[in-house]
């Protein structure tokens, strides 16, 4: 049966990340993240392990409650080192400070605790802020729109697929999408999976590519699409499955 630790690494590999990128998003340690793989992150206050737990499953977006549950510390652990970083008064000056977890347990008082905990809230609004800016700002430009998309013509068995071309140049590859019914969404840009989940009634979201976006939609008239930002609308009908539609600088191609 696999670990928490060893699933945690499943579910990041499987969206092609490196913990060198986990660690610059989330700001969590090298070491620490290394240590909740490999299940081996022990002599450590139960304030700091769910809260480092917390911060990672919320990046690979899957439910904290999940992992922290199963979570088990090994018979023998291995040496672990946290580093703790305080600014000088006037100059950005860093001190570096490498404890031996399982032989000496820090003293930490109720106001260190209460300042990491601050810490640790400011890094998830942190680390949210950007996604649900680019939510409200979808929300507001789905809002914006009103008129009605163009409709995408039609072609025979074996045609080429339908075109919609883009009304002027664009740098990058732009995608907006709305759903006003459940509906699962996988998206690829520039060939690396960014994401694939089921999103419901009224999330939104918005990506960029420098080349394309591959786009795959479960029910494709629940999504309303918005393409280098011209409004597109719903693309197919009511319980749909349509995969691969691709998004271009110049514009949206659907397969048929």
């Amino acid at each position: 049966m696999e670990t928490a630790g060893a699933r945690l690494k499943k579910i990041r590999l499987e969206k092609g990340l490196s913990l060198e990128e986990v660690h610059k998003k989330t700001k969590v340690h090298l070491n620490i993240l290394k240590a909740i793989e490999e299940d081996s992150l022990v002599n450590l206050s139960s304030v700091y392990l769910k809260g480092f737990l917390k911060i990672y499953c919320k990046f690979l977006r899957v439910n904290p409650a999940d992992f922290i549950k199963d979570y088990r510390e090994p018979i023998s652990p291995p040496k672990i080192k946290t580093e703790f970083q305080r600014a000088g008064r006037t100059e950005s000056l860093a001190k570096t400070i490498s404890l031996k977890l399982n032989s000496v347990r820090p003293r930490i008082t109720l106001r260190r605790a209460v300042i990491f905990l601050v810490v640790i809230i400011f890094m998830v609004l942190l680390f949210k802020l950007p996604a649900a800016i680019r939510s409200f700002q979808t929300r507001l430009s789905l809002k914006a729109k009103t008129t009605q998309a163009p409709s995408v013509a039609k072609t025979e068995k074996n045609a080429p697929a339908a075109l919609i071309p883009k009304n002027q140049p664009v740098t990058l590859v732009r995608l907006g999408l709305k759903v006003k019914e459940n509906c699962l969404v996988k998206v690829k840009a520039d060939g690396r999976l960014v994401m694939e989940r089921t999103f419901r009634k009224g999330m939104s979201d918005s990506w960029t590519a420098k080349e394309k976006i591959e786009l795959s939609l479960g029910n494709a008239a629940a999504a309303e699409l918005e393409v280098n930002g011209r409004h597109i609308g719903a693309i197919g009908r009511r319980g749909q499955s349509i995969k691969n539609i691709l998004i271009t600088k110049d514009g949206l191609v659907i397969p048929r």
